[in-house]
């Protein structure tokens, strides 16, 4: 125990999900539903495929390290956040821009102040830096008390505060405004900005790192574009933000496939809006449908490619996970704060998928009614 770094002897893991489709035969993979990770239910642009293929016949690469500068690459991104190259670095993943931005701008012993119940790997890799975490926690209803918010960072004064934006779990979508108002306030602040699932709330502050040093923001292509198992995301901030970043980023870390994925798909962006579109549409779906199911399950409106459910008590959620598992349908059990112990969160899939789900969701209502759940008062 001696050896282990202090900051890692007593902290608690990040908590995985299920990940099932691995350890099956194919036939069975085409039957799981997998709505746990927030992942796209269907494949990327056919031009990934493509491009990948491509590639794959010209083998003599493959004893090669990646290209570690791809100008290509780099200009794709830059006309798509609509900034110049300077204000971009892009990583085998945001979970590694997370954790260059902990190295660079948390100091051991630092405040870090999260927005929770919120993607709680962030909190690892924050923990594991060194830093203290403070949480602040959204209402009872999952509502944003700004007057509490900025209270908590005059409280502890933090080095940086973390926000994902919308918000994962609860799907809570602060305004460019309100985020613009804190970085001129807090000036002393680092504020990082996760927009993980801007694709579907269309609401992001990525110009506003023109005119401010307090802000980082990171992004991925797992979610809209599909990339999940590329491992490909990237970070937006000023351009001595970026420079520093880039000065302690392994640039040899992004793999050839991913850095030939994430051009192909930026080369056909209809593909990802129309693929947005219609989860926001199943999402409208489901949100209408779960209103049925009032007495034993609250749906909260959500601004990303998910929704998150509050069961009756925390025997109906686990009820109603292992129930979903048995007819090969996975959602994410949360479990980051005491304020969604029973919760979970449901990615959205298509309009049939969703349908499915429904159904499903509908059936154990019944039962679950049928067990005395008449009023919840959730």
């Amino acid at each position: 125990m001696s050896y282990i770094n202090k900051y890692l002897r007593n902290f608690k893991p990040y908590k995985l999900a299920s990940h099932k489709v691995w350890v099956v035969d194919q036939e069975h993979r085409n039957k799981i539903l997998k709505l746990d990770w927030n992942e796209a239910t269907i494949e990327p642009s056919p031009k990934v495929k493509e491009s990948i293929i491509e590639f794959l016949n010209m083998n003599e690469f493959f004893h090669l390290y990646p290209a570690t500068y791809d100008a290509e690459l780099h200009q794709l991104l830059s006309n798509y956040v609509e900034l110049p190259k300077e204000n971009i670095q892009y990583f085998g993943s945001s979970d590694s821009a997370h954790e260059y931005i902990s190295k660079m701008f948390i100091n051991v012993g630092d405040p870090v102040l999260i927005v929770g119940p919120s993607y709680d790997n962030f909190r690892l890799t924050a923990e594991v830096n060194g830093a203290r975490v403070y949480f602040f926690e959204y209402e009872d209803d999952f509502s944003f008390n700004k007057a509490k918010f900025e209270s908590k960072i005059d409280e502890i004064t933090p080095s940086l505060v973390y926000i994902c934006n919308p918000n994962n779990p609860t799907g809570y979508l602060h305004t460019k405004e309100y985020i613009e108002y804190l970085l001129k306030n807090y000036s002393e602040v680092m504020f990082l900005i996760d927009e993980a699932y801007y694709e579907f709330s269309e609401v992001t502050v990525a110009d506003l790192t023109i005119s401010y040093e307090n802000l980082l923001i990171t992004r991925t292509m797992s979610k809209a574009f599909a990339l999940a198992n590329f491992r490909f995301g990237y970070m937006i901030a000023s351009r001595n933000n970026i420079s520093y970043i880039s000065s302690i980023r392994n640039p040899k870390n992004i793999t050839t496939f991913a850095q030939i994925a994430a051009k192909a798909a930026l080369k056909d962006l209809d593909y990802m809006y129309s693929y947005v579109r219609d989860v926001n549409e199943s999402k409208k779906y489901f949100l209408n449908e779960m209103k049925n199911c009032y007495n034993i399950l609250k749906a909260y409106s959500s601004k990303g490619n998910f929704v998150m459910i509050k069961c009756h008590d925390f025997q109906c959620k686990m009820a109603l996970l292992s129930y979903l598992e048995n007819n090969e349908v996975f959602i994410r059990d949360l479990s980051q704060s005491r304020s969604v112990k029973n919760c979970a969160r449901i990615s959205m899939g298509t309009l049939e998928e969703m349908e499915k789900v429904v159904l499903l969701i509908k059936k154990f209502a019944v039962n679950e009614g049928n067990e005395g759940y008449e009023s919840s008062g959730i």
